[in-house]
């Protein structure tokens, strides 16, 4: 596989999506999203589908995360500072975020999940990447306040512990349960005067979940 021709083409579509954040876009050429997938799906690696990565989870569309760290982006100037990721997966959108902040903590709750993105990235040397195995419906209130937060679960509505962990000016993207029943993408910003939520598309999330596993 020619990966760099093959994720390029992939950036190209994801610009004629609307993604045009320089940052994102480098980061996008730059992450080998092969490397995150079983080796059964390497050749359905850089198409715009979630693939299953096991434990009943999946890895997010190019599109999907692309455009999740794109709206982090727009509230900073580059680099980010601190970002909170919940839900690191097999820890794709986490090396993704590694390249637009300057420091990532990424909890995930399933410990197989955790173990699988430590070996995925583990050749990749990504020393701003730091993984927590907890609970991700907590947080992590050690590397707080964050700058940004992005969650790849969605639940009937966004933990008050993530907004207590990030800072007067961050901004959080997580799906979240609409009053319609609905899941959409919601994008959170925190002023000194509150906060501020407004909820844009309809996406499909796996289901935000409390405790370990």
């Amino acid at each position: 596989m020619d990966s760099s021709a093959v994720r390029a083409a992939m950036v190209r579509k994801l610009q004629a999506q609307g993604i045009s954040h320089p940052a994102v876009i480098a980061a996008m050429l730059a992450v080998e999203r092969h490397r995150f997938v079983d080796s059964a799906l390497v050749n359905q690696a850089y198409e715009d589908t979630s693939l299953p990565i096991g434990q009943g989870q999946t890895i997010s569309k190019p599109n999907v995360v692309a455009r999740m760290v794109e709206l982090l982006c727009q509230s900073s100037p580059q680099p980010l500072g601190r970002v909170l990721e919940i839900g690191t997966g097999c820890g794709y959108q986490a090396a993704v975020l590694s390249r637009v902040a300057r420091e990532v903590y990424s909890v995930e709750r399933i410990r197989a999940l955790h173990d699988k993105a430590r070996d995925n990235l583990r050749a990749l040397r990504v020393p701003n990447l730091h993984l927590i195995f907890g609970d991700g419906m907590v947080g992590f209130a050690q590397g707080a306040p964050y700058a940004g937060i992005i969650a790849a679960a969605g639940g009937n509505d966004l933990p008050a512990a993530w907004i207590d962990q990030l800072a007067v000016g961050g901004r959080l993207v997580a799906p979240a349960v609409t009053a319609q029943g609905r899941q959409n993408l919601v994008v959170v910003d925190k002023t000194a005067r509150g906060i501020v939520r407004t909820e844009l598309e309809a996406v499909h999330f796996v289901p935000l979940k409390s405790g370990i596993a």
